[in-house]
């Protein structure tokens, strides 16, 4: 879910200062520095989209801001650190939604935070697709034929993901139920190992984000449905999952700005502010658009908690009729 950094994040780290001055042209809202605080990795796509918010954050929301990670229980971590932070708007997290809306169902006795209680909900700051690929070899050549060869081969078929207890692998249980087929989950270590697999012809079929897998789309692998809205326009010849007759797969991952509960409601404004002026800038939307991000924000910091809130519902009996039980 979160890949060591490629080609595309270096080139939006690379313009991520083009329009900082104009941004900075009103008061900051903190006279302290602040930092975003991440679960995973240094070079990952979360590390990525923090600096750039970051980079943006100075001199706008507060003096200095910088970018910590607090790595561990697979992000659980720098949520619970944040949650015990102090409630002044210096320390807020950016964390995927699955750390907030599937791990609560996935991992129940390990999760120990609430978004909607231990923290405030201020926006998402990003959002991306998934995709299903087959290897280029496959004879399906498109997402009618893969149905149909699903239905022809004996015994469960295989299908990759990143990892066990994610998004993709949850979409991957919902895509088997909808088109009245069983799939085994093969979990990987993240998304490179299993695109290597993939493209080498060892899997029939990958669910992953999107832009794990759209480098090798036209040569070592096909993408064959998107779960965004629209089809993205680098990939026109590949619908969505609503096209198809599959509107239930229309799910896909953000990035999200979570403050400590008992933050005063001015700054939770401010923060909310901020970042929605950042992700409007073109500078920004490109930066993202070079990773295959959108820069989509909540319209108030209400309707992100209602976000969670209904995300969180809907994996529930995803998780539950899944059978799937963590591993100790």
């Amino acid at each position: 879910m979160h890949p060591i950094i490629g080609r595309r994040a270096v080139l939006a780290l690379a313009g991520a200062s083009l329009a900082l001055p104009a941004l900075r042209a009103q008061a900051q809202t903190l006279s302290r520095n602040a930092r975003i605080v991440i679960g995973f990795p240094a070079g990952g796509s979360s590390d990525v989209v923090a600096r750039l918010y970051a980079d943006r954050l100075r001199g706008l929301y507060a003096p200095n801001v910088i970018v910590e990670g607090r790595v561990g229980a697979a992000g659980r971590i720098a949520v619970e650190f944040v949650r015990d932070a102090e409630k002044d708007g210096s320390t807020y997290l950016q964390t995927p939604a699955s750390m907030l809306t599937l791990q609560p169902h996935v991992f129940p006795r390990e999760v120990r935070y609430d978004a909607l209680t231990d923290l405030i909900p201020v926006s998402t700051v990003c959002t991306f697709p998934f995709a299903l690929a087959v290897p280029a070899s496959h004879p399906a050549r498109d997402f009618a034929q893969f149905v149909a060869w699903l239905k022809a081969q004996p015994g469960e078929i295989p299908f990759a993901s990143p990892a066990a207890g994610s998004a993709p692998h949850f979409l991957g249980v919902m895509l088997a139920k909808a088109v009245g087929v069983r799939m085994t989950h093969v979990p990987y270590r993240g998304a490179v190992p299993a695109v290597q697999d993939l493209i080498g012809g060892r899997l029939p079929c990958f669910v992953g984000v999107l832009g794990d897998i759209s480098p090798q789309h036209g040569q070592g692998a096909r993408m064959l449905a998107v779960s965004s809205d629209a089809r993205n326009p680098r990939y026109p010849d590949v619908p969505t999952f609503r096209e198809v007759g599959h509107p239930e797969l229309s799910k896909d991952e953000w990035f999200g700005a979570l403050l400590p509960a008992g933050t005063p409601a001015p700054v939770v404004q401010a923060l909310h502010t901020a970042i929605v002026r950042i992700a409007a800038t073109p500078d920004m939307i490109a930066a993202l658009d070079r990773m295959e991000y959108l820069p989509t924000t909540s319209p108030s910091p209400q309707a992100f908690a209602d976000r969670i809130r209904q995300e969180r519902a809907e994996w529930g009996p995803v998780v539950r009729e899944s059978g799937f039980q963590p591993e100790n």
